[in-house]
């Protein structure tokens, strides 16, 4: 069974662009985060990546999860289980 989605990057139709408004910006996140998380795209991209842009990557995602749910959010959206 799947457990991860992404749906929005397949359904949007509005436009892409930053600087906007608070909308636009949050939509094109989503939209970015979305094309960028691509299996065949990253397949690519990560060997290419430095060890210093792979780290970048992680420690930016790990302070944004960190920083923006609970234990219960990040265990249940994020690992998708059960807190313990």
């Amino acid at each position: 069974m799947k457990q991860h989605t992404h749906n929005f990057v397949e359904m949007y139709t509005g436009l892409v662009g930053f600087g906007l408004d608070r909308q636009t910006d949050e939509n094109t996140v989503m939209y970015y985060l979305q094309k960028f998380s691509d299996d065949q795209l990253l397949k690519r991209l990560i060997p290419s990546l430095r060890q210093e842009d792979m780290e970048e990557i992680f420690e930016l995602i790990n302070r944004l999860l960190r920083s923006h749910l609970s234990d219960t959010e990040y265990h249940n959206l994020f690992l998708k289980e059960e807190h313990p």
